[in-house]
């Protein structure tokens, strides 16, 4: 299911979106007990829709985020459409927005200098061997104190 399918009053929604926004968390006291709400949007390849987050999902949810929300319910407030689990629903957060990778030794940019040492254990890390420690690396044993 994609946004561009969604229509007020509409259950059982099944939809993977992208959070592109995430609103101040208002708190409020129904029924005697408190809790907590969250204006969101979400975004697929096809549109965007207002995601309403409750309590717990909140803090689960950032911008970034992929979510799926299953069992879904589409509601309309002041003329705009609103996606939450409501009361049966689910959402888990499903993958968080690509991280930059980090630039591997070899690929050091071109006014940095490689050193020897920086080669060599490139070379051995590629014959699949285990690097040697350096003095710095390796842990000496205090010794013993003999006590007569």
């Amino acid at each position: 299911m994609e946004v561009k399918d969604l229509k007020p009053r509409m259950g059982k929604i099944d939809i993977t979106l992208e959070i592109t926004e995430k609103g101040e968390i208002k708190e409020f006291t129904k029924f005697g007990s408190t809790g907590r709400v969250c204006n969101a949007k979400g975004k697929d390849s096809s549109g965007e829709i207002a995601v309403t987050l409750w309590n717990e999902q909140i803090d689960q949810v950032n911008v970034g985020n992929f979510i799926h929300i299953t069992n879904g319910y589409v509601s309309e407030y002041q003329g705009e459409m609103q996606l939450s689990t409501g009361k049966f629903g689910q959402l888990e957060v499903v993958g968080k927005e690509k991280q930059a990778e980090k630039p591997k030794k070899e690929e050091k940019a071109k006014d940095e200098e490689i050193t020897p040492d920086e080669k060599e254990e490139s070379k051995i890390l590629e014959q699949g061997e285990e690097p040697l420690e350096t003095p710095e690396e390796t842990e000496l044993e205090p010794e013993e104190e003999i006590v007569e």
